[in-house]
């Protein structure tokens, strides 16, 4: 069991680390206002993904929080890597940018998984 929590908080805190560093460079960073313009997104946005991303490491790192919030933070996170891999690649972007982009992706998926095997939560299979 203490593997299992090691796996998951070095996952989690890869996931929380990323995401912590690209809300507070899109916070104080004027350059993210040209790099999102050059994604072809609005200047909201950034703001918008900057309190996504605040409350997503919130519900990750605090152990109280309940398991469906959990939840979809874990799901946001998601979304934000896949749709940033869709957006850097639409708008001509180099595909090595991507190797960081899977590399969150699969310890967003690690992370995931060990925070359902250490509490014993099982992920349930579909009904027939």
């Amino acid at each position: 069991m203490k593997k299992d929590k090691i796996i998951y908080w070095i996952a989690t805190g890869i996931i929380v680390a990323v995401m912590l560093w690209s809300a507070i460079n899109f916070s104080f960073n004027e350059e993210m206002k040209g790099a999102f313009a050059h994604l072809g997104l609005p200047g909201w946005f950034r703001i918008e993904l900057t309190v996504a991303k605040f409350l997503g490491v919130l519900a990750l790192v605090i152990p109280m929080i309940p398991h469906r919030i959990k939840e979809f933070a874990y799901f946001g996170f998601a979304i934000t890597l896949i749709s940033a891999t869709i957006a850097h690649l639409s708008s001509g972007d180099s595909v090595l940018l991507e190797i960081g982009h899977t590399f969150f992706f699969v310890s967003l998926v690690i992370s995931y998984l060990y925070y359902y095997k250490i509490n014993g939560l099982g992920l349930s299979k579909p009904s027939s």
